[in-house]
């Protein structure tokens, strides 16, 4: 009889809905905006996907419009650019010990890691790289 309360009550502990804390905004919040703990708060709910602690988006910028009020998954969130559109920016060429270094003007923008398409001021030609995190680019073939 004592097994059957116990399962019972073990049945009744997980089936009830566990409400967990949510990361919303708490004001509109444009994109590409670098976020702070002061444009968040938590509230009480469950929402699937969503952020939870304030500290996992400190330092990061909004890819998208943050509506007040609204849950903040990951996907709206991300690390912050360090390339802009139509910014001249150092490109670094490195091959086999042969170190080339130019301008070029950056046709998107990017945050540390994350491919870049940059045209080449000298030749006009375009070419990708990946940003690095002190804004120069790295060619690599």
């Amino acid at each position: 009889m004592k097994l059957f309360t116990l399962t019972s009550v073990l049945f009744v502990i997980t089936a009830t809905p566990v409400m967990a804390d949510t990361l919303v905004a708490a004001r509109t919040i444009r994109s590409q905006t670098v976020l702070s703990s002061a444009d968040f708060v938590i509230a009480t709910g469950d929402t699937l996907g969503s952020l939870t602690q304030i500290s996992d988006i400190q330092g990061l910028e909004a890819r998208v419009t943050l509506y007040a009020g609204r849950p903040v998954r990951p996907g709206d969130v991300g690390p912050a650019a360090v390339i802009n559109r139509n910014q001249v920016v150092p490109l670094v060429f490195n091959a086999n010990g042969l170190v080339i270094t130019t301008e070029g003007r950056a046709l998107d923008r990017a945050a540390p890691g994350e491919y870049v398409r940059i045209m080449n001021l000298s030749s006009r030609t375009t070419v990708s790289g990946r940003a690095m995190p002190n804004g120069t680019v790295l060619i690599q073939y």
